[in-house]
């Protein structure tokens, strides 16, 4: 199914009429006007294993910047310092699908600190740091299973959906946190109740669809031989899901897990 990210359009039309680059016109349209110029080498189109390099970079500088947090015991101040950063940075990468390293690693930083220091207040609470960890990765790879035995497939309409269904949890997150200043709980989406368990169980799904949906660009990415720089966009991506379902485990887990 051909995608309808416009990045991929655009890319995929250039490299079916002829490559990355024109072809040079004939020297001999050159005669009596100097040597003709020079043209740029093609641009080398991403690979998966570019994907793969740039997504250890991405979340090994995340786990890093987590692991200085955590160490140091950075405070809760630091802490929404990092998230505001990622938000306005996640915001610049994704409107202008930027394919800036410095962004993205900056990224990766500002929300390691964040996670660094909610990690260490949930492993001391709770003790399930481990758990969360080993259950991001089990979600990694049955998504990555179900998307290679093609179990879901990635439509425009369940790219909506799934975007929706985004959209609709952190409105919810929002206005419990409003509600928070009035009412004792919220609207008790976070409380540890029934009503907590089925939004964290949302917000996990929520998380394993778009890293379908992540691996779902990458692979038409690659078909649309997209340039090699776009690997830091996919890497970013990936990055965000997987730091999504990690932060909602640990939410999700740590209801069933006294702190006396």
């Amino acid at each position: 199914m051909q995608s309808r990210n416009p990045v991929f359009s655009r890319q995929r039309a250039a490299y079916q009429q002829g490559g990355w680059y024109a072809p040079p016109p004939a020297p001999d349209q050159y005669q009596g006007y100097g040597a003709p110029p020079t043209y740029a080498p093609p641009y080398r189109p991403m690979t998966i294993d570019d994907v793969v390099v740039r997504g250890f970079i991405t979340l090994g500088t995340l786990v890093a910047s987590g692991a200085v947090a955590w160490v140091l015991n950075l405070g809760w101040a630091f802490a929404a310092i990092g998230a505001i950063a990622a938000l306005v940075l996640t915001l610049i990468i994704t409107l202008k699908q930027s394919t800036n390293p410095a962004l993205i690693l900056g990224y990766s930083v500002a929300y390691g600190v964040t996670a660094g220091v909610v990690s260490h207040v949930y492993n001391e609470l709770y003790g399930v740091v481990f758990q969360a960890v080993v259950g991001t990765a089990l979600a990694f790879g049955a998504m990555l299973a179900v998307h290679s035995l093609r179990v879901i497939r990635v439509t425009p309409r369940f790219t909506r959906f799934v975007t929706g269904a985004l959209l609709a949890i952190v409105g919810l997150a929002i206005i419990n946190w409003l509600a928070s200043f009035f009412i004792e709980d919220g609207i008790g989406i976070r409380s540890g109740g029934p009503l907590a368990y089925v939004f964290s169980i949302a917000a996990i799904l929520v998380g394993c669809f778009f890293l379908l949906i992540d691996f779902h660009d990458i692979e038409e990415g690659v078909r649309a031989g997209i340039p090699e720089r776009y690997a830091w966009l996919m890497a970013f991506g990936l990055t965000v899901s997987l730091v999504w379902i990690y932060m909602e485990l640990l939410r999700f887990l740590s209801y069933f897990t006294s702190n006396e």
